[in-house]
């Protein structure tokens, strides 16, 4: 009898309940149903228009696509330095620049050359699910840090020290400001604080700021684009991407600021792994770095403002309790609160919320092992009168 084969334990990953949500949102419209989907952090308002312009320029034309280098073309690597110079003030060297397959890809090649199997790498708990599920992947120990909404959903030096005290020293922090699904921010102090810290304990700090300049004035932020972790520290690295500011989502492209002792790692991987990002992406995405590039972007996060507006106005009608504050990206994350009473948890409230009034939002333990349970998040990326729409409905839901 044939040997059987096996299925190796790093996939062993949780699945994510919004898929089965998803599905079932396919499968009610096909069947007719008017469903308003809350569920994807994604812009509705795709590229900016010099970027189309550029790819059909491109695509019109004729010119061969071939293999770039590993880590970028060197006019994007370019252009990527000078937004930092204009966004945060700082000169960053092309070298220095990483591009990458989204930055799912960045996030990957990063793991990969800075830490090892075994290593422990901490991160705030509720948050982004495919941190944790890479890192795990790569057989690095993940250590959540229960980060509620007394620390606003960040983590804290007090939480890192507790985790160090019962866990043994960490290789690494994982940080994102905004958050998903949170959108809380860190200010300039609170990563000086985080920054100081990591410094001291010999931990390397991966840096998500792909939500940076989809964030909010009302918020009184000093740093209202967000703060950049190389504006502090160049031991670490920052990870951004084209997709949520920008809108280019399906282009897949992203890129890491890697400090000089990581560079020729993440090169050698890049060219293993990818070979490259996707040649007509990167050479189309030069132009996101236009002033009318960059305008057009401003006005759809002030659209997206509009709409968080709507949304933190209903909180109260809602009865949904523990908020967060939603400083930046598109998301609004809350407890269920006494909405909760009758279901065993979010996953079944998003579940009949969806067949009864045809609304579909993120049950909390997509982001949450622990209380994510109670919670729900909604994305108003889906533009105001998706969000208006699908706010009534609830409200409908949760009155019967």
């Amino acid at each position: 009898m044939p040997k059987p084969l096996t299925v190796a334990a790093r996939a062993n990953v949780q699945p994510f309940a919004v898929m089965d949500i998803l599905a079932r949102v396919a499968e009610l419209r096909a069947d007719g149903r008017d469903v308003v989907s809350l569920c994807a952090g994604e812009p509705g308002g795709g590229a900016p228009s010099g970027v189309s312009a550029r790819a059909a320029e491109l695509h019109a034309s004729g010119t061969a696509l071939t293999y770039t280098p590993a880590l970028g073309l060197a006019d994007l690597r370019q252009a990527i330095a000078g937004h930092y110079k204009r966004w945060y003030g700082i000169d960053v060297p092309a070298r220095n620049v990483a591009v990458t397959t989204g930055s799912s890809g960045a996030f990957m090649l990063v793991f990969l050359a800075a830490f090892n199997p075994g290593d422990k790498v901490a991160l705030a708990r509720p948050g982004y699910p495919a941190y944790k599920n890479i890192l795990k992947a790569l057989g690095i120990d993940v250590i959540e840090l229960d980060a509620g909404a007394d620390s606003r959903f960040q983590p804290t030096p007090e939480m890192l020290a507790a985790a160090v005290a019962k866990h043994g020293p960490l290789a690494g922090l994982v940080l994102a400001s905004p958050a998903n699904p949170t959108g809380t921010m860190v200010s300039r102090d609170e990563l000086a604080v985080l920054t100081d810290w990591c410094t001291e304990q010999g931990v390397r700090l991966v840096s998500d700021e792909i939500y940076h300049g989809v964030t909010y004035p009302d918020t009184g932020a000093a740093d209202p684009r967000g703060v950049c972790a190389w504006e502090l520290d160049r031991s670490g690295v920052v990870i951004s991407s084209f997709s949520k500011y920008w809108g280019m989502t399906g282009w897949r492209l992203g890129w890491a600021i890697v400090p000089d002792d990581l560079i020729q790692a993440v090169d050698a991987l890049a060219g293993n792994v990818a070979l490259c990002p996707p040649a007509p992406a990167q050479i189309a995405a030069v132009a996101a770095f236009s002033e009318e590039s960059y305008a057009q972007a401003d006005a759809a996060v002030a659209e997206f403002s509009r709409t968080r507006d709507y949304v933190l106005d209903k909180v109260a009608d809602l009865g949904w309790v523990d908020a967060a504050p939603a400083d930046g990206a598109f998301y609004f994350y809350a407890d269920l609160g006494p909405a909760l009473a009758g279901y065993k948890d979010s996953v079944e409230y998003c579940s009949d919320l969806l067949e009864t009034e045809g609304v579909a939002l993120v049950p909390g333990t997509d982001f949450d092992g622990v209380g994510g349970g109670a919670a729900v998040r909604l994305s108003f990326a889906a533009g105001y009168d998706a969000v208006h729409e699908a706010l009534e409905r609830i409200e409908r839901f949760q009155r019967a």
